[in-house]
């Protein structure tokens, strides 16, 4: 099993890794806090400069047409160093919307591509207690939006939401305009800094157009468990880079506390959650860029990316000690979004629950159990 990335793969994470990088050092984020920015516009602008904003939104409207494997290069960047920017969001939102309703939408996806029109997208609800708070209902050809969605990443500087809504099928994905007439916003900020608000909608009338079939939910929520996951790796790994430094110098007794067995299998621990994280995540890239079916393999990365965010995100915070929950030290944000970041996902019960309901109805497991290899096309 070769899990080695290509060279084109490789050049486009470390062009990710240099601006990220270049953009978010510890005190540029610190300056970034204090300016309460919603996002990282300049570096936002920077990604768009790049290409970085439409590397996964198909040729045909102006993107890159690039897949799952090479957006997982930027983001796993981009968690490393907490750049508040919507990369996953934009894109996920304009594919998806490519996928089951391009020709209708083609203004806006080529608005999307071209850096001049930003798409935010939430499915929070599929992991809500409260569930689906937003319907859709039909008034002829179109159809009225009632309800509301809670905490859309991006929403108040988005120009077209893309969130879930219940429809007389089941549930849907609903494209909003969130100037429209009827829609309202409270705006807020997630625990690791990112731009979000409340969506009321009283009344609104959508376009048919509007509404993705069903299979939409299905289709975008895999991959955005894969964006997260990615996300999550970079910041997982990035937790564990500094926290091993930090290892080395801190001194106890005379000695260095990273000498100390209970520190070394504490930061072994942490190793092998993104290590396992790290090759559920390269199973679920691998089927989504290869068109197969992954519903097992989402819910798996969920979990442990999930997981993985609670034992690393815990574990390095713990280990810092008393300067762990100085916010004058930069290590604190590292939790915030590990938090965040599996908050976005559900839970790791949650997932697991799923993947067992999902085991206890299908008898095959796993890309060489399910079709012969040479069925597979890219």
């Amino acid at each position: 099993m070769d899990f080695s990335l290509s060279e084109d793969q490789r050049a486009i994470g470390e062009m990710a890794n240099g601006l990220f990088r270049d953009n978010c050092s510890d005190e540029q984020m610190r300056d970034y806090d204090l300016a309460a920015k919603p996002f990282m516009d300049d570096v936002w602008q920077t990604c768009i400069e790049t290409g970085l904003h439409a590397l996964a939104i198909p040729e045909q409207f102006g993107g890159s047409g690039l897949g799952m494997t090479e957006l997982f290069c930027v983001l796993e960047a981009q968690g490393a160093s907490l750049a508040q920017v919507p990369i996953w969001q934009h894109q996920l939102a304009a594919c998806c919307l490519a996928e089951f309703a391009g020709e209708a939408h083609q203004d806006l996806l080529g608005q999307a591509a071209a850096g001049e029109l930003l798409f935010a997208v939430s499915l929070s609800a599929l992991n809500s207690s409260q569930g689906i708070q937003l319907v859709a209902s039909a008034a002829g050809d179109d159809y009225s939006v009632q309800g509301h969605v809670g905490a859309v990443p991006y929403a108040a500087q988005a120009q077209r939401l893309l969130v879930l809504a219940q429809s007389e099928e089941g549930p849907c994905l609903v494209l909003l305009d969130p100037a429209a007439e009827g829609v309202s916003l409270v705006e807020g900020t997630a625990n690791n800094g990112v731009a979000a608000a409340d969506v009321q909608c009283d009344k609104v009338h959508v376009a048919g157009t509007a509404l993705l079939p069903l299979a939409a939910v299905e289709w975008l929520e895999q991959r955005i468990v894969a964006a997260v996951a990615s996300l999550q790796l970079g910041v997982s790994a990035e937790q564990i880079s500094r926290t091993a430094e930090y290892l080395k110098e801190r001194e106890q007794f005379g000695r260095a506390i990273g000498t100390f067995q209970a520190v070394q299998m504490t930061m072994a621990d942490c190793h092998i959650a993104v290590e396992a994280l790290r090759s559920a995540l390269y199973q679920l890239l691998y089927r989504l860029d290869a068109g197969l079916p992954s519903p097992s393999e989402a819910l798996a990365t969920q979990y442990l990316s999930c997981e993985a965010a609670h034992l690393v995100g815990h574990k390095t915070q713990h280990v810092h000690g008393g300067i762990g929950v100085d916010l004058t030290y930069p290590i604190h944000r590292f939790l915030y979004w590990s938090r965040h970041l599996s908050m976005v996902l559900g839970s790791a019960s949650g997932s697991v629950e799923r993947l067992g309901d999902w085991l206890a109805n299908n008898d095959k497991l796993g890309w060489k159990y399910d079709l012969e290899e040479n069925q597979i096309t890219r």
